[in-house]
């Protein structure tokens, strides 16, 4: 392991993109993510990566399908605006099945919106934001340090399963400051890789496409992809739990928001309200078994995000109607104070009191 030191979210994710092996990066500098390109503009060229800033982010996310269509280890970041514009690419790499990392820092909307964080990306991030049925495998960090370590895991999972991967934080946590300890990441072999493009030497050629005119073919096709999805649901849900053993109500919050809760749930249990966390590690696939053994045994699920009710869809369909799930939410870049969170608990104590 190396010495820790300190960066920001955007400087950690970048860093540990390049020793996870990348060594081709394209986008498009938007607040609250520019330290990302800013960053490997200059760490790049010094090991003989390739830096290239495009001239839009729809430019940027076919250039990721080019690289990763010759068996690159390729990054892009973006922050939400700019995300809608790599919508159409997402899709087709996802069709073509190429891995890629995708990085999004988001920021208040719709439209241009404003440069404060937000939460309010969930839908497009985890529905699949463009056309067609396909979906990215969605990794949401809450500390720089596992900011930095799911990155790195990220170009592993985008080649395991031959899909793009996004990295979903929000502006606080790409600008914050913490310490960072990077571990050794072993590279993969190119070689292994018999699906790139390469020019066909002595060997059958390889086809990357996304265009299918046969319906029977696109239908086969889809199956394949849809496949794929389940093998993730089946492997790789993750999702980090806090005081919920005796719980009687459970709050349920990603990325920066669960930091936040989890000093509610410290004042909570000072004021005797047995209160516990659930943090959704892995947005798609989303941890639909984990939520619904809480509902067994717990009254009630806070849902306390920085949109307008997103995840809490996707809380409800765990919960299957076994607990009442709430919701509490803050928009425009505001964030949730804990003690917001915690008068949101006691009021839901109360109601249920005298219901």
């Amino acid at each position: 392991m190396s010495e820790k030191k300190l960066l920001t979210g955007n400087e950690a994710i970048a860093e540990a993109a390049v020793q996870a092996g990348c060594r081709h990066y394209f986008g498009y500098p938007i607040t609250p993510q520019s330290e990302i390109p800013e960053y490997l503009s200059k760490r790049l060229p010094e090991i003989g990566g390739c830096f290239l800033q495009a001239e839009s982010e729809i430019a940027s996310i076919y250039m990721v399908f080019g690289a990763a269509g010759a068996g690159a280890r390729v990054m892009t970041s973006s922050s939400s605006p700019g995300i809608s514009l790599m919508q159409e690419g997402i899709s087709y790499i996802s069709a073509a099945q190429l891995p890629c990392v995708i990085v999004n820092m988001m920021r208040g909307g719709p439209g241009l919106g404003g440069i404060q964080p937000s939460q309010s990306d969930y839908f497009q991030a985890t529905k699949g934001g463009g056309h067609g049925d396909y979906h990215v495998l969605v990794l949401a960090p809450s500390t720089v340090q596992e900011a930095a370590d799911l990155t790195m895991e990220a170009f592993d999972l985008a080649e395991k399963y031959r899909n793009p991967v996004m990295i979903l934080g929000d502006g606080f946590l790409g600008q914050m400051i913490e310490p960072v300890e990077f571990r050794q990441h072993p590279f993969t072999d190119r070689s292994a890789k018999n699906w790139i493009v390469t020019g066909a030497k002595g060997r059958p050629q390889n086809v990357v496409k996304s265009l299918y005119l046969k319906p029977d073919v696109l239908e086969r096709h889809n199956l394949e992809l849809h496949g794929k999805y389940q093998e993730m649901i089946e492997n790789e849900v993750r999702a980090e739990t806090y005081f919920t053993d005796d719980a009687q109500v459970v709050i349920v919050a990603f990325g920066l928001v669960a930091r936040i809760a989890k000093t509610a749930i410290k004042i909570l249990r000072d004021r005797n309200i047995r209160a516990g966390l659930i943090r959704p590690i892995t947005l798609f696939p989303f941890p639909y078994r984990t939520i619904e053994k809480l509902a067994e045994s717990v009254d009630r699920m806070l849902v306390v995000e920085m949109n307008l009710g997103q995840m809490v869809e996707d809380v409800k369909l765990g919960a299957c109607g076994k607990a009442d799930v709430l919701f509490y939410g803050r928009v425009g870049g505001m964030v949730p104070s804990y003690d917001e969170i915690v008068a949101e608990v006691e009021k839901t104590i109360k109601e249920r009191r005298g219901a």
